[in-house]
Protein backbone atom coordinates (compact mmCIF):
# COMPACT_ATOMS: atom_id res chain seq x y z
CA UNK A 1 0.00 0.00 0.00
CA UNK A 2 2.96 2.59 0.77
CA UNK A 3 4.79 1.62 -2.69
CA UNK A 4 1.21 2.17 -4.36
CA UNK A 5 0.71 5.65 -2.57
CA UNK A 6 4.39 6.36 -3.26
CA UNK A 7 3.92 5.64 -7.18
CA UNK A 8 0.72 8.13 -7.27
CA UNK A 9 2.69 11.06 -5.71
CA UNK A 10 5.81 10.26 -7.77
CA UNK A 11 3.03 9.94 -10.90
CA UNK A 12 1.38 13.39 -9.58
CA UNK A 13 4.99 14.98 -9.54
CA UNK A 14 5.68 13.75 -12.90
CA UNK A 15 3.08 15.34 -14.61
CA UNK A 16 2.82 18.42 -12.83
CA UNK A 17 7.04 18.71 -14.29
CA UNK A 18 5.61 17.53 -17.57
CA UNK A 19 3.21 20.49 -17.93
CA UNK A 20 5.55 23.17 -16.28
CA UNK A 21 8.38 22.35 -18.61
CA UNK A 22 5.69 22.41 -21.53
CA UNK A 23 4.84 25.70 -20.44
CA UNK A 24 7.80 27.04 -21.15
CA UNK A 25 8.85 25.73 -24.05
CA UNK A 26 5.81 26.25 -26.40
CA UNK A 27 6.18 29.44 -25.52
CA UNK A 28 9.83 29.52 -26.12
CA UNK A 29 9.34 27.69 -29.94
CA UNK A 30 5.87 27.12 -30.69
CA UNK A 31 3.11 24.77 -30.82
CA UNK A 32 4.68 22.56 -33.69
CA UNK A 33 8.61 23.58 -32.20
CA UNK A 34 8.83 20.85 -30.13
CA UNK A 35 7.78 17.23 -30.16
CA UNK A 36 5.87 14.82 -27.46
CA UNK A 37 9.56 13.02 -26.78
CA UNK A 38 11.29 16.52 -26.51
CA UNK A 39 9.24 17.48 -24.31
CA UNK A 40 9.39 14.55 -22.21
CA UNK A 41 12.98 14.54 -22.32
CA UNK A 42 13.57 17.85 -21.40
CA UNK A 43 11.21 17.22 -18.05
CA UNK A 44 13.81 14.24 -17.49
CA UNK A 45 11.24 11.32 -18.84
CA UNK A 46 10.87 8.75 -21.21
CA UNK A 47 8.80 9.06 -24.22
CA UNK A 48 6.71 6.10 -23.22
CA UNK A 49 4.98 7.66 -20.03
CA UNK A 50 3.47 9.83 -22.15
CA UNK A 51 -0.10 8.78 -22.51
CA UNK A 52 -0.17 7.88 -19.25
CA UNK A 53 -0.24 11.35 -18.29
CA UNK A 54 -1.72 12.80 -21.62
CA UNK A 55 -4.77 11.72 -23.91
CA UNK A 56 -2.69 14.03 -26.59
CA UNK A 57 -0.45 16.59 -27.45
CA UNK A 58 -3.09 18.66 -27.93
CA UNK A 59 -4.39 17.86 -24.25
CA UNK A 60 -1.28 18.72 -23.10
CA UNK A 61 -0.87 22.46 -25.15
CA UNK A 62 -4.54 23.02 -23.65
CA UNK A 63 -3.14 22.40 -19.99
CA UNK A 64 0.29 24.02 -20.17
CA UNK A 65 -1.29 27.22 -21.60
CA UNK A 66 -4.12 26.87 -18.79
CA UNK A 67 -1.04 27.14 -16.18
CA UNK A 68 1.13 29.55 -18.18
CA UNK A 69 -1.83 32.07 -17.69
CA UNK A 70 -2.37 31.23 -14.25
CA UNK A 71 1.00 32.07 -13.20
CA UNK A 72 0.80 35.47 -15.40
CA UNK A 73 -2.15 36.34 -13.90
CA UNK A 74 -1.02 35.89 -10.76
CA UNK A 75 2.08 37.83 -11.42
CA UNK A 76 0.08 40.55 -12.61
CA UNK A 77 -2.00 40.59 -9.46
CA UNK A 78 1.03 41.31 -7.39
CA UNK A 79 2.55 44.22 -9.71
CA UNK A 80 -0.88 45.78 -9.50
CA UNK A 81 -1.00 45.35 -6.00
CA UNK A 82 2.53 47.23 -5.51
CA UNK A 83 1.38 49.70 -7.70
CA UNK A 84 -0.99 50.85 -5.79
CA UNK A 85 -3.27 53.91 -7.35
CA UNK A 86 -1.03 53.46 -10.42
CA UNK A 87 -1.97 49.79 -10.83
CA UNK A 88 -2.79 49.98 -14.33
CA UNK A 89 0.76 51.97 -15.17
CA UNK A 90 2.34 49.37 -13.11
CA UNK A 91 0.88 46.46 -14.80
CA UNK A 92 1.51 48.08 -18.26
CA UNK A 93 5.46 48.77 -17.10
CA UNK A 94 6.20 44.87 -16.21
CA UNK A 95 4.61 44.12 -19.11
CA UNK A 96 6.12 45.64 -21.64
CA UNK A 97 9.57 45.33 -20.37
CA UNK A 98 12.46 44.74 -22.47
CA UNK A 99 12.73 41.42 -19.69
CA UNK A 100 9.24 40.80 -20.18
CA UNK A 101 10.30 40.68 -24.10
CA UNK A 102 13.65 38.71 -24.03
CA UNK A 103 12.08 35.95 -22.32
CA UNK A 104 8.94 34.52 -23.87
CA UNK A 105 9.10 31.05 -21.91
CA UNK A 106 8.47 32.88 -18.83
CA UNK A 107 6.02 35.48 -20.34
CA UNK A 108 2.26 36.13 -21.57
CA UNK A 109 1.30 32.80 -23.14
CA UNK A 110 -0.92 34.94 -25.24
CA UNK A 111 1.77 36.94 -26.86
CA UNK A 112 3.61 34.16 -27.57
CA UNK A 113 1.19 31.71 -28.74
CA UNK A 114 -2.39 33.38 -29.23
CA UNK A 115 -1.70 33.48 -33.02
CA UNK A 116 -1.00 29.57 -33.11
CA UNK A 117 -3.73 28.88 -30.66
CA UNK A 118 -6.20 30.24 -33.54
CA UNK A 119 -5.63 27.68 -35.38
CA UNK A 120 -6.35 24.86 -33.05
CA UNK A 121 -9.28 23.29 -31.54
CA UNK A 122 -11.74 23.93 -28.49
CA UNK A 123 -9.31 22.70 -25.57
CA UNK A 124 -6.83 25.13 -26.22
CA UNK A 125 -8.95 27.86 -27.24
CA UNK A 126 -10.85 27.51 -24.44
CA UNK A 127 -7.65 27.64 -22.08
CA UNK A 128 -6.96 30.99 -24.09
CA UNK A 129 -10.52 32.18 -23.56
CA UNK A 130 -10.59 31.87 -19.82
CA UNK A 131 -7.13 33.40 -19.29
CA UNK A 132 -8.29 36.39 -21.54
CA UNK A 133 -11.83 36.75 -19.47
CA UNK A 134 -9.18 36.67 -15.95
CA UNK A 135 -6.54 39.51 -16.94
CA UNK A 136 -10.01 41.34 -18.62
CA UNK A 137 -11.78 41.11 -15.63
CA UNK A 138 -8.51 42.26 -13.39
CA UNK A 139 -7.22 44.89 -15.93
CA UNK A 140 -11.12 46.73 -15.20
CA UNK A 141 -11.03 46.80 -11.86
CA UNK A 142 -7.89 49.04 -12.86
CA UNK A 143 -8.63 51.45 -15.19
CA UNK A 144 -10.94 54.56 -14.60
CA UNK A 145 -14.45 55.01 -15.92
CA UNK A 146 -18.08 55.79 -14.95
CA UNK A 147 -19.58 52.87 -16.12
CA UNK A 148 -18.47 49.56 -15.62
CA UNK A 149 -18.67 49.10 -19.71
CA UNK A 150 -16.55 52.38 -19.50
CA UNK A 151 -13.76 50.60 -18.24
CA UNK A 152 -14.78 47.06 -19.53
CA UNK A 153 -13.84 48.41 -22.98
CA UNK A 154 -10.73 50.36 -21.77
CA UNK A 155 -9.04 47.74 -19.86
CA UNK A 156 -10.01 45.54 -23.38
CA UNK A 157 -8.50 48.38 -25.42
CA UNK A 158 -5.15 48.44 -23.24
CA UNK A 159 -4.87 44.64 -23.15
CA UNK A 160 -4.86 44.28 -27.02
CA UNK A 161 -2.78 46.92 -26.98
CA UNK A 162 -0.24 45.35 -24.83
CA UNK A 163 -0.14 41.84 -26.59
CA UNK A 164 -0.21 43.41 -29.86
CA UNK A 165 3.36 45.67 -28.89
CA UNK A 166 4.89 42.71 -27.38
CA UNK A 167 4.36 40.96 -30.29
CA UNK A 168 5.56 43.43 -32.54
CA UNK A 169 8.89 44.33 -30.07
CA UNK A 170 9.56 41.07 -30.31
CA UNK A 171 9.53 40.79 -34.38
CA UNK A 172 11.39 42.94 -35.32
CA UNK A 173 15.19 43.17 -35.59
CA UNK A 174 15.56 46.69 -34.74
CA UNK A 175 16.27 47.37 -31.17
CA UNK A 176 15.74 50.87 -31.28
CA UNK A 177 12.04 50.47 -33.18
CA UNK A 178 11.49 46.97 -30.57
CA UNK A 179 12.06 50.10 -27.89
CA UNK A 180 10.11 52.50 -29.49
CA UNK A 181 7.09 50.18 -29.52
CA UNK A 182 7.05 49.22 -25.61
CA UNK A 183 7.27 52.90 -24.87
CA UNK A 184 4.97 54.36 -27.08
CA UNK A 185 2.11 52.05 -25.95
CA UNK A 186 3.73 52.18 -22.59
CA UNK A 187 2.94 56.19 -22.71
CA UNK A 188 -0.92 55.46 -24.47
CA UNK A 189 -1.60 53.08 -21.31
CA UNK A 190 -0.68 55.45 -18.50
CA UNK A 191 -2.99 57.99 -20.37
CA UNK A 192 -5.54 55.42 -20.42
CA UNK A 193 -4.98 55.33 -16.67
CA UNK A 194 -5.57 59.30 -16.39
CA UNK A 195 -2.00 59.21 -14.82
CA UNK A 196 -0.14 62.78 -14.93
CA UNK A 197 3.00 61.43 -13.55
CA UNK A 198 5.46 60.81 -16.68
CA UNK A 199 5.78 57.03 -17.72
CA UNK A 200 9.36 56.20 -16.77
CA UNK A 201 11.47 54.09 -19.12
CA UNK A 202 11.30 50.81 -18.79
CA UNK A 203 15.20 50.58 -20.22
Amino acid sequence: MEAMRVSRVEAAQNRERIIEVAARLFRERGFDGIGVADLMKAAGLTHGGFYGHFASKEDLMAQACARAQEGSLATLHQVAERGGENGLSAVASAYLSPAHRDQPGEGCVLAALGAEAARHGSPVRSAFTQGVRSVLDMLTRLVPGKSQRVKRERALAAYASMIGALVLARAVDDPELSEEVLQSVLASIAHTGGEKAAVQSTR
